[in-house]
């Protein structure tokens, strides 16, 4: 085994150099400290003296001794976990000498990597946004809520946000904005419960600063849904304590959580208070950008105690959607009764909990909280549930069931990576968050579907967009009932798709691009730009292909799973709705023989209009125009497929008729699109008149351009007027479908392309891409790979696997995780890298594993049967449950039920 071993000293690291597990001969090197540099920048040396060397593991030799973590160095009066940072960096497990000692080297090794493969872990205190990214990234939850992973001792402010949220809970207030009266739809930040703190002898209750916190080590626990924040504090009195606090969202009663809140007094005995609240007096203050817009959303109808447990009620103040939230405090193990104390003030209900301390005794207390709203519970009042859950609850109760659930989970989507720490941990953060974000929805007793940023944070307020396309797919894979009833939330809001389109004179249902609780259209009219800090207009609500995204998740549901049922009662009717919006939206121009969709924009954002236009949107959207036409042939195919009755039946709801299907196949043969003689595909229509943009002297101006948009309004100039793209649009299909099917349909529109074209159109595009969506880099990432560009692919899809762990956005993750983008790494994981297709009637099989990875195991859950995959650099091992031929780089191969086959490829 090839090591490093590292001693850090104090001006200095020593590094040996091992082929022979860490034994002679070795190469020596030292690293002196920069004190000018940060210290990531002194520890990024270790990579650059490294640099050729293969490295399999690194030993620290003289790490501090800590129970969070064994790898914590100090360096110029600063401690680190550097094992945290060289795994980051180099991508191996660090261990520290006692461990070697006590254990061996390979199993100390091997211990520690499954930690890191199954923990989230951050060491020190962060302000600012990157605490606030922090606690989207360790927020846990059920899909009935979200947890912010703050400290529970946090109240709002501008390092700390310790927000609540529940699935489906919207509210919509009204702002004056200049001249404008503007009313936005959020996703409500709930009061907040989750808040415990402490104090000694009566004085000051402690608050998050770092004058009194030496250490904090915040780790989550993926493998059974705990997120740990230990502390080591010092007072200003001098009063030393260990705290630790351990939450845990309950996975079966997703009404509640629990929260295990562990003192130590250090060097004292004396008197401790534990301080216990429901804030009520929170407002949506996430999002720096909405700080103009009236933000408080709740109004407070009662607050009252018995014995150990407090309460709180309410209702949003405009929906009036009314919540309850119960919480109760108790001392464990211990004979004497505790003084318990409560007070109400403005919008808090606040316990005081008083105890005899002994110093060096451990004093364990817990708080068991639950919350319920009308838009779930019917049948009794709401404060009487929550009364029954936490009256029942405990901490080792939720625990047990909540470990019990991911037990269960990660049996059915675990995606196993060997040889990629790194990969493997982060991919079981999107699978995480997968679920954090949804898994109660599948219940079938919550009206709601998954935000774009989750249960994380109020970026784009919550509300539902395209990005269910990005994650559905995964779902389906695994729990097909959840994603049946994501769609059904779609289904439950088709009427008002359908006043929505008949609202802009089309015909049909067109759903919104924003989508909160009634499904009618919540995108701003305007959009605050935080460079210019002015008001721009916002034309987005023009990207109507957002209902082609849930023609698609309705399709690829139906073909996966073979629920032909949901198909037949529901999802046909939403089909054939929103073709009847699109044949409304087209025009027929007789000279050329072509139809046209105008007035839309695509995925790209960029782009809302024409420069110099009276009317704002685009002509065909070349994502769009394919989408159609996909769209129109399959329901031209799945029409004898459907017994008679019930198509007849469907359409008559739908008001389509025989003409309506005669007049879809003709568009779905003469849609236009621009394509030049080089056979590069155009945006829309119109887009090779645009100038190219310099993209070089816009970088030596500013350094990151992901967001030009902003910085040419900021300069008098609109984006509308150049060649330049946030995220991939034109070739948008071809992650959607596949080359074969996109190559159909341009056929069937009487484009022919020449040879490589999709080569020269992927690269034409990324030159004229900046990367402003974090969905951009997945789509190129698949593009890449369809095209054998696999170290492009893999540059792409790693940036995107990271994009929320490092926050390469500057921030965004503050306001809540990307959830299209974690579904979508997933997908291209087993679908790409895996090489897994099963849209088709036959399972097909053709990998393209990254050189990176030794191998790949997952599970899914393919019209009703079970398949594993093991797949390396050269074989496939799939196991089912059924008889069933599947085709492996293009030949059928026979599997047998329950038995192993392997195949060579």
């Amino acid at each position: 085994m090839r090591t490093i071993a590292l001693r850090v000293m104090q001006d200095s690291i020593e590094i040996a150099y091992s082929t022979n597990d860490n034994q002679a001969p070795y190469r020596r090197f030292v690293i002196t400290y920069n004190p000018m540099q940060t210290i990531g920048d002194n520890l990024e040396k270790i990579k650059v003296v490294l640099a050729g060397l293969q490295i399999d593991a690194a030993i620290l030799l003289n790490s501090l001794e800590y129970e969070f973590s064994d790898t914590i160095i100090g360096i110029n009066h600063n401690r680190i976990d550097i094992g945290l940072a060289i795994t980051n960096m180099l991508n191996i497990p660090v261990v520290c000498q006692r461990d070697v000692e006590e254990h061996g080297l390979a199993k100390a090794i091997k211990k520690k990597q499954r930690y890191n493969e199954w923990h989230l872990d951050y060491f020190g205190e962060y302000e600012k946004k990157r605490n606030y990214g922090q606690e989207a990234m360790l927020t846990i939850g059920n899909g009935y809520f979200g947890l912010r992973g703050a400290y529970v001792e946090s109240r709002a402010d501008e390092d700390n946000y310790p927000g609540t949220y529940v699935a489906g809970v919207y509210n919509q207030l009204t702002t004056k904005i200049g001249d404008h009266d503007v009313t936005n739809e959020d996703l409500v930040n709930l009061p907040n419960a989750q808040f415990l703190t402490f104090g000694v002898d009566h004085q000051t209750p402690f608050t998050i600063n770092p004058n009194d916190i030496q250490d904090i080590y915040r780790s989550l626990d993926l493998k059974h849904g705990t997120l740990t924040t230990t502390m080591h504090i010092q007072l200003s009195t001098g009063h030393d304590l260990a705290v630790t606090t351990t939450k845990i969202a309950n996975m079966k009663n997703w009404h509640d959580y629990a929260i295990q809140y562990t003192i130590t007094p250090i060097n004292f005995s004396g008197t401790l208070q534990v301080y216990s609240e429901i804030d009520g007096s929170v407002i949506n203050g996430n999002v720096e950008r909405y700080q103009d817009f009236d933000q408080q959303h709740l109004h407070i109808t009662g607050m009252s105690s018995r014995d150990n447990q407090i309460y709180m009620t309410g209702e949003t103040r405009n929906s009036h959607i009314e919540f309850a939230i119960g919480s109760s405090l108790q001392l464990l193990g211990q004979k004497k009764a505790p003084q318990l104390e409560v007070s109400n003030q403005e919008n808090h209900v606040k316990q005081v909990m008083s105890i005899d301390v002994s110093v060096g005794h451990t004093y364990v207390f817990e708080k068991n909280v639950s919350i319920y709203t009308s838009l779930e519970t019917h049948d009794q009042p709401l404060i009487e549930a929550a009364g029954n859950d936490i009256s029942e609850a405990s901490f080792n109760q939720t625990a047990k069931e909540s470990a019990n659930y991911w037990k269960a989970a990660w049996d059915n989507f675990d995606i196993q990576i060997s040889t990629d720490i790194t990969s493997q941990k982060l991919t079981r953060v999107n699978l995480f968050h997968a679920m954090v974000s949804a898994a109660a929805v599948g219940s079938g007793k919550l009206d709601a579907s998954v935000g774009a940023r989750g249960l994380h944070g109020e970026a784009y307020r919550g509300h539902v967009f395209w990005d269910e396309m990005f994650i559905l797919p995964f779902y389906t894979l695994h729990y097909p009932e959840l994603t049946k009833q994501l769609l059904m939330y779609r289904y439950r809001r088709l009427d008002a798709a359908r006043d929505y389109a008949k609202q802009e004179h089309y015909e049909g249902a067109m759903y919104p691009w924003q989508s909160g609780q009634t499904g009618d259209e919540q995108s701003q009219f305007l959009h605050l730009n935080p460079t210019s800090h002015q008001w721009d207009p916002d034309n987005s609500r023009l990207q109507r292909h957002v209902s082609l995204a849930i023609a698609f998740n309705i399709i690829n549901y139906t073909q996966v799973t073979g629920d032909h049922e949901f198909m037949n009662q529901y999802g046909l009717e939403m089909l054939l709705s929103i073709a009847k919006f699109w044949i409304s939206a087209t025009t027929f121009n007789a000279k050329e023989k072509r139809y046209s969709i105008s007035h839309v924009m695509g995925p790209d954002e960029f782009h809302e209009n024409y420069p110099n236009a009276d009317e704002p949107g685009l002509t065909n959207n070349t994502y769009t125009n394919i989408m159609v036409a996909w769209l129109f042939n399959y329901l031209i195919e799945l029409q004898p497929q459907v017994p008679k009755k019930t198509f007849a039946k469907v359409a008559e709801t739908s008001n389509f008729d025989q003409s309506l299907f005669e007049k879809m196949t003709d568009i779905a043969h003469k849609l236009k699109l621009d394509i030049n003689k080089n056979g590069i595909m155009a945006q829309f229509e119109g887009y090779f008149d645009l100038p190219a943009l310099n993209f070089d002297a816009y970088r030596r101006k500013y350094g990151d351009i992901s967001r030009i948009d902003r910085l040419l309004k900021a300069e008098g100039k609109t984006p509308d007027a150049y060649q330049v793209a946030k995220q991939a649009d034109t070739l948008m299909a071809y992650y959607v479908l596949n080359i074969d099917e996109v190559d159909h349909i341009l056929g069937q529109l009487g484009y022919q392309l020449p040879q490589e074209y999709l080569t020269k159109n992927i690269q034409y595009y990324l030159n004229r891409t900046t990367h402003g969506s974090t969905l951009s880099r997945i789509v190129y990432s698949v593009l890449t790979e369809m095209d054998d560009n696999m170290d492009q692919s893999w540059s792409l899809f790693s940036t995107a696997l990271f994009s929320d762990y490092y926050d390469i956005q500057g921030g965004t993750t503050a306001e809540g995780i990307h959830l299209g983008v974690m579904g979508a790494t997933l997908m291209i994981e087993t679908r790409n890298y895996g090489g897994v297709d099963s849209l088709g009637r036959t399972i097909s099989i053709h990998p393209n594993l990254p050189t990176q990875w030794s191998k790949l195991q997952f599970k899914q859950l393919i019209r009703g049967h079970w398949y594993e995959f093991e797949i390396t650099q050269s074989q496939i091992q799939m196991t089912t449950d059924t008889d069933v031929t599947v085709n492996v780089e293009g030949q059928p191969v026979a599997l047998k039920a329950n038995q192993t086959k392997t195949v060579d490829y």
